[in-house]
């Protein structure tokens, strides 16, 4: 990593992607975003549009660029079971003509957020980076295709590539996702409930977006290639985010459950000790994570 580099942030106006580019900004790199919206900064260039349409990574993929941070994505686990084409088109087509601009580019790194859900269904067991891809949906596929594809780039053309496997990704910024802790968060503010898939023992990691953002700069500032997995290495079931909501709110937060849907990994629990030996650090637990997502979601002057 030199001291000033030039990055291009795929999805930097997302939630972990706004972030990533604050980091990057104060570390003093220089960035460009390419998002479907512009980034609300004039620090930074936007490059506006869909990466999937003829010219859009043509543009952001500049000469000199020296790293590509490429989060956008097709993340919705279920939805891609609804429509597996544009899953597989911006995942994997869009993916793939990124590396090649990278490898005409000369760009030097290559970060992909990928997932743990390359694995598929692997019971209970800790998932390392050496476990089998198996995935179960075509999330999971589209992710495991593009961890192929810059495994060949970085073994064909030199680019250090690593695939960032994040677990559930929670913190500020949230408010306009869909995933549990949201939904906790929503229910808490409107006095409501939440649906819980199965009986609640199904367990997730979950890791603070902040964590992920060291654990990014840690793997470009370490070269690393082939995958990585970053999460907070503290599993916890369902039932424990709606009791930790609960504390960090202060609201009931009735439950009501429901079947369990295709697609379902029962147990997500991984191991963090490769992320770990080049210096990454998660620093929050559930219940202080959780205490950083609640005042984006309390109403205004409320108190609890």
């Amino acid at each position: 990593m030199a001291d000033r580099s030039r990055v291009l942030v795929t999805g930097g106006a997302g939630f972990i992607g706004r972030r990533v580019v604050r980091a990057l900004l104060a570390e003093g790199h220089e960035v460009t975003v390419a998002d479907l919206r512009a980034f609300p900064d004039p620090e930074v260039h936007s490059v506006t549009g869909d990466l999937c349409d003829p010219g859009v990574p043509e543009r952001a993929v500049r000469p000199g660029t020296d790293v590509i941070i490429h989060l956008a994505a097709f993340t919705y686990v279920l939805a891609s079971v609804n429509d597996p084409v544009s899953t597989y088109r911006l995942n994997v087509d869009a993916t793939a003509r990124l590396l090649e601009l990278a490898r005409e580019n000369e760009v030097g790194a290559f970060l992909l957020a990928s997932t743990n859900a390359v694995t598929g269904n692997v019971g209970s067991a800790v998932i390392t980076e050496q476990t089998v891809l198996r995935p179960l949906t075509p999330y999971g596929a589209t992710k495991a295709a593009a961890e192929m594809l810059l495994s060949a780039y970085t073994s064909c053309y030199g680019i250090a590539g690593a695939a960032l496997r994040f677990s559930n990704v929670y913190g500020p910024g949230m408010g306009e996702k869909d995933s549990f802790v949201p939904r906790l968060m929503r229910a808490a503010r409107d006095d409501e409930g939440v649906q819980v898939r199965g009986d609640g023992t199904m367990i997730r990691d979950l890791v603070h977006v902040d964590d992920v953002i060291q654990g990014v700069l840690a793997a470009w500032r370490a070269r690393h290639t082939g995958p990585l997995i970053l999460g907070s290495g503290q599993s916890v079931s369902v039932n424990d985010m709606v009791d930790t909501a609960r504390r960090v709110t202060g609201a009931a937060i009735p439950v009501e459950y429901v079947p369990v849907p295709n697609g379902e990994m029962p147990a997500v629990v991984v191991d963090i000790s490769a992320a770990r030996a080049i210096g990454y650090a998660p620093s929050h637990d559930l219940e202080s994570g959780m205490a950083t997502v609640w005042p984006d979601f309390r109403p205004d002057g409320e108190t609890r």
